[in-house]
């Protein structure tokens, strides 16, 4: 019951911090009404949009990959009907963000234009894991043997970077309480 009290305010304060990621008015080079769908369709082409995890860390379930930058869109298609999700206007971006509940896990997502792709998973109990076997019943020795002795640490988590993402174990003593995928556009 504690661990999973723990778990829940960990998790309840990583989705406060991720609302406030990146509050305040995006500079703009002027105020020109938005674009309609068409609009942004012809203009997709030449816009950049955000990599999809070529390198980086990724979470895996059911066969499927999931990767911070990626395109929501078919994710969630393949994933099928999420538990719970949660809208609200996104901070990091103009345009609404999501966020999806899953069996064990969520996944946090930032609009580019009428796209949302994948700006933060969190793995939330012990069913699912990294694609290296970690699971919050692992040790803090098995993160490091996993994923090696690459990374940042503070009293209370580990942080892994590769290719503009980070990948973190947050801890509650010694136990895993929660492990957290965060796109560089959150950060």
């Amino acid at each position: 019951m504690k661990k999973k009290l723990i778990t829940f305010m960990l998790a309840m304060s990583m989705i406060a911090v991720i609302g406030m990621t990146g509050c305040g008015k995006k500079e703009e080079e002027n105020d020109t009404p938005a674009e309609t769908p068409e609009q942004e369709d012809a203009s997709s082409d030449e816009e950049e949009k955000p990599a999809a995890s070529g390198g980086g860390y990724v979470f895996e379930t059911d066969g499927i990959t999931i990767g911070v930058d990626m395109d929501m869109a078919p994710i969630a298609d393949a994933l099928g009907e999420p538990k719970s999700i949660f809208e609200e206007p996104s901070c990091a971006a103009q345009g609404t963000a999501y966020l999806y509940s899953y069996p064990g896990f969520e996944i946090n997502t930032y609009p580019d234009g009428e796209d949302n792709y994948v700006g933060y998973i969190s793995l939330k109990d012990d069913t699912v894991a990294t694609p290296e076997g970690i699971d919050l019943s692992k040790s803090k020795d098995d993160v490091i043997a996993a994923y090696g002795d690459d990374y940042e640490e503070d009293d209370k988590k580990i942080t892994y970077k590769k290719d503009g993402m980070t990948l973190n174990f947050i801890f509650s003593g010694d136990d895993i309480a929660s492990i957290e995928y965060i796109s560089s556009v959150l950060n």
